[in-house]
């Protein structure tokens, strides 16, 4: 067992200044971060002669813990809704984080690490926040954050946007250049690239190579207001996504879109990864239904807009099925989804089969006519292709949407 060696002098003055009757962590705040709340002067800093002239010393019936917490896991911060990392009181101030409540039977404090611009990350779970968080920053133009990692073992880091509001791409083209989030991957081409609206997304980084990222983002100077909330969380070979996934879905049923998907929004072009969701025990199919009629919004961004249908009529015979197989195959952007066999499962009033196609672009992601939608597959790993090229022309963003599908998992022998 590992033994800190702590100064007396600085227990035995912690124990004269302990506060009697203390019940939770909400009551008093062991570091004085509520000091002015509490008597205790400005800012952090303790008014320690005051503290022991008013206090009756008779009643202390404790003193502080500097023991180790026996296990570290996450804990659920006492304002519901952060997470933070279990520690005694002592490395949580010593780390910079703020103590959120009791946890390990009271041996340890829920401590919230938080960092914003021109900081560095080095815990394993960590808010990454606009200056002026919780309220909207105005005028800046560069933010860069670093995030090391924090043992060899850590394989991934997870990014999940809490809240996410940049200025939105180019509206023709789907670039992003006012605005401009980036993941970069130390001297590597790695790097993937964000902009607009992605309250609620995620995504998974590969750092088994690397030592550290750094998040860089480039705002334009135009008077637009930004709000971000990012929990960055670094992950072991054990809890990491399968290998090429940038996004990774658990459960039985959920909601996955491409990024920026938004009433106002437009799907952003240079994309291209993988949406993975894990196959659930007892389940042997999955099935795809479109959010909702105006869920499925991808132009085919062809030089030759005439060559695809932006919207499939429903038609007869294998000569249509033929055509619409072929102008799939001129999408430059496209959503790649895999079926079973030759023949396209499709829900509808009217059994209608139809090729199997794993590319689609265009205004629909079924034929026209096939309502509800509904697309199932026994295709395993259960996988999208989210593919955007660069934009070889410009077009309307309300044709480019993107896309938002609802999944649900379908157990064996149904």
């Amino acid at each position: 067992m590992k033994v800190r060696v702590v100064n007396l002098n600085y227990v035995l003055l912690m124990h004269l200044i302990c506060e009697p009757g203390i019940s939770s962590a909400e009551d008093f705040d062991i570091w004085g971060d509520r000091a002015e709340k509490n008597g205790l002067g400005k800012g952090n800093e303790m008014n320690f002669s005051s503290m022991v002239k008013n206090s009756d010393i008779s009643r202390l019936p404790r003193v502080l813990n500097f023991f180790p917490v026996p296990f570290v896991e996450e804990c659920k911060a006492n304002d519901g809704r952060r997470r933070g990392i279990c520690m005694n009181t002592y490395e949580c101030r010593i780390q910079e984080g703020k103590s959120y409540g009791f946890c390990a039977l009271g041996f340890g404090v829920c401590c919230v690490f938080t960092a914003t611009c021109d900081q560095e990350v080095i815990n394993n779970l960590t808010y990454f926040v606009n200056p002026d968080f919780p309220d909207l920053t105005k005028g800046m133009s560069s933010c860069i954050l670093n995030v090391k990692k924090i043992e060899p073992e850590i394989s991934q880091i997870r990014l999940d946007f809490v809240h996410f509001n940049l200025g939105q791409p180019n509206r023709q083209t789907g670039v992003c250049e006012e605005d401009v989030f980036q993941i970069i991957a130390g001297n590597s081409s790695e790097e993937f690239t964000l902009c607009g609206l992605n309250s609620g997304q995620h995504v998974y980084f590969d750092v088994n190579s690397l030592d550290e990222i750094k998040i860089e983002m480039t705002l334009d100077k135009k008077a637009v207001s930004r709000f971000w909330e990012i929990i960055i969380t670094q992950m072991t070979f054990t809890e990491q996504a399968p290998p090429g996934c940038l996004q990774y879905f658990t459960g039985p049923d959920g909601t996955i879109q491409t990024m920026n998907f938004a009433d106002n929004g437009r799907h952003l072009a240079n994309q291209d990864y993988n949406i993975c969701i894990r196959q659930e025990e007892g389940m042997c199919s999955i099935a795809y239904e479109p959010c909702h009629e105006n869920a499925f919004r991808i132009a085919p961004n062809s030089l030759d807009s005439g060559a695809v249908p932006t919207n499939m009529d429903e038609g007869s015979g294998d000569e249509e099925v033929d055509t619409i197989s072929r102008a799939l195959k001129m999408c430059n952007d496209k959503i790649v989804l895999p079926c079973d066999s030759e023949e396209l499962i499709l829900v509808s009033l009217n059994m209608m089969p139809g090729s199997c196609s794993l590319e689609h672009c265009g205004l629909s992601l079924c034929p026209s006519g096939n309502s509800p939608c509904r697309i199932e597959s026994s295709v395993t790993p259960f996988n999208i292709g989210v593919h955007f090229a660069e934009s070889a022309a410009e077009a309307s963003p309300e044709e480019n949407l993107g896309m938002c599908l609802n999944y649900e998992q379908i157990p064996c022998g149904d």
